[in-house]
C-alpha cells in the first residue's frame, strides 16, 4: 500500500469504482443517486487509505527534524535532488496525493461502468 509509487493506490481504485458502480446500479436507476452514492464512497475509501498512509509514512516525519538522520541513505528517489526537501516531497505525494489519485479513478470507473456497461 505504502511502496514506492502509489500505483497500487490507483489501481486499486479503479477495482472499487467498477464494484460499486454494480453494486449500487443494481439497487437503483436513477443515475444522479447512483453517481452521488459513488462519490461518497470513493471519499470513504480515499479517506481510509489517506489514514492508512498516514499511520505507514507519517512516523518518517521525525527524520526532517533529526540534524543528525541520514536522509539520504533512507531510500526515496531524489525528486527535488536536494535529500530533505524530497522527502518532504516524497511524504505529500505518498499521504495527500496517493488518496487523491485513488479517489479520482475511482470515481472515474464508477462513472465509465454506470454509463457505458449498465
Amino acid at each position: 500500500m505504502g511502496m514506492g509509487v502509489p500505483i497500487f493506490n490507483i489501481l486499486f481504485g479503479f477495482v472499487v469504482g467498477w464494484y460499486l458502480a454494480n453494486w449500487i446500479s443494481g439497487a437503483s436507476l436513477d443515475w444522479e443517486h447512483v453517481l452521488r452514492r459513488l462519490l461518497v464512497y470513493a471519499c470513504i475509501t480515499a479517506a481510509v487509505t489517506f489514514v492508512g498512509m498516514a499511520l505507514l509514512w507519517g512516523s518518517s516525519a521525525k527524520l526532517l527534524f533529526d540534524p543528525k538522520a541520514d536522509i539520504a541513505r533512507f531510500g526515496i528517489p531524489f525528486l527535488l535532488y536536494e535529500p530533505r526537501a524530497s522527502l518532504v516531497g516524497w511524504l505529500i505525494l505518498m499521504i495527500s496525493i496517493s488518496p487523491f489519485l485513488q479517489l479520482l479513478t475511482t470515481v472515474f470507473a464508477g462513472q465509465s461502468y454506470a454509463t457505458h456497461f449498465a
